[in-house]
């Protein structure tokens, strides 16, 4: 997302030719753009998108078994690890 918010803001400053992004070269401006297509293909390829996936699971899972629990009146013990 970093890159695509740099990739906008210098497209934004080279098309109102606000200085000094006006004077550098468009395949500058575009660079982010390329890397956040990258980086999103590394993400995807290496599982890292589906790792960050499951641990927000997770971690919903666990809060809605609490609520549940105290809900219910059940106290229960946080897991060692």
């Amino acid at each position: 997302m970093f890159f695509l918010v740099m990739g906008v803001a210098g497209l934004l400053l080279k098309y109102l030719e606000i200085s000094p992004v006006a004077q550098l070269d468009w395949w500058m401006v575009l660079t982010p753009f390329g890397m956040a297509v990258a980086w999103w293909a590394w993400a995807d390829a290496s599982g890292y998108t589906k790792r960050q996936e499951i641990k927000k699971m997770d971690v919903r899972k666990q809060e809605r078994l609490a609520k549940q629990n105290a809900a219910l009146g059940i106290i229960t013990k946080p897991k060692r690890k």
